[in-house]
């Protein structure tokens, strides 16, 4: 019986005519034998105007629900999650080629890492891509890494979370994404950062596509008092988990187990 990765996107209707993009990056990975992958589509909302658009294929599982933000629609999405890794892949994104499999075998090599993460480059409305610096260097990412990188940096982290590949028993220790109007993956990001090493690689992983219609361009994302409230709230969780010293892999006592 094959292994299972778990892509799962949020997906509301004016992001959902992407999803044929998002699908073909996906046909296109390649991964070990033994590997295969599960697509779970979860719609925030229950419109008639994404069905339509969700390709035909059994390895994909549609499913609607009252609209939350794309936090609750990932979380909920869990529910279907049958396999050991969950990756995401926002509606409007694109994986890059071969991305699976390395995410893949960073976690596969050591037992210790939690989560990987990867370059991006911006997907501009002209089709023409464009990196940016600041990633860190390749490799191992330690405890609280990010988390201090992002409160001393205006509250922008060096990897980005639409990238994470994650084990799933670990996501679901941490219960998901926050219950956040946006900064969601942020949050789980940092939460990760605070009770697990994880992995960078220097690899362009995701095209992360810049269009007028996408949730992090409007104006309320950007309002100063909700951002505030919102990075508040995702600073106070991953230091509160930070300080309790549950680390993963954990033993029976809380403490880190050797993974050597």
């Amino acid at each position: 019986m094959s292994r299972r990765i778990i892509i799962v996107t949020a997906v509301h209707a004016p992001s959902a005519h992407f999803l044929a993009d998002a699908y073909k990056s996906l046909r296109a990975q390649e991964l070990p034998a033994g590997w295969e992958w599960h697509w779970l589509i979860q719609e925030d909302g229950t419109t008639d105007q994404v069905a339509p658009h969700v390709p035909d294929d059994e390895r994909i599982t549609f499913k609607q629900g009252r609209a939350g933000g794309p936090g609750v629609a990932r979380t909920i999405a869990l529910a279907n999650a049958d396999g050991e890794y969950v990756k995401i892949l926002d509606a409007d994104d694109q994986l890059a080629p071969g991305v699976l499999a390395r995410d893949l075998a960073a976690l596969e090599a050591d037992r210790g890492i939690g989560w990987a993460t990867s370059r991006v480059l911006d997907l501009l409305p002209d089709g023409s891509t464009a990196g940016f610096p600041g990633d860190p260097e390749p490799g191992a990412i330690e405890l609280q890494e990010v988390l201090d990188y992002w409160a001393a940096h205006d509250y922008r982290a060096q990897v980005h979370p639409a990238t994470l590949f994650v084990r799933r028993d670990l996501l679901m220790a941490l219960g998901g994404w926050m219950a956040l109007p946006a900064s969601e993956d942020t949050g789980l990001l940092l939460a990760l950062n605070s009770t697990s090493r994880g992995w960078f690689s220097s690899e362009v992983g995701l095209l992360y596509r810049k269009w007028e219609g996408q949730m992090t361009g409007q104006v309320a994302h950007v309002d100063t008092a909700e951002r505030e409230a919102r990075m508040t709230v995702v600073e106070a969780r991953a230091r509160a988990l930070g300080s309790l010293q549950w680390r993963y892999p954990g033993t029976a006592d809380g403490t880190a187990a050797d993974t050597r």
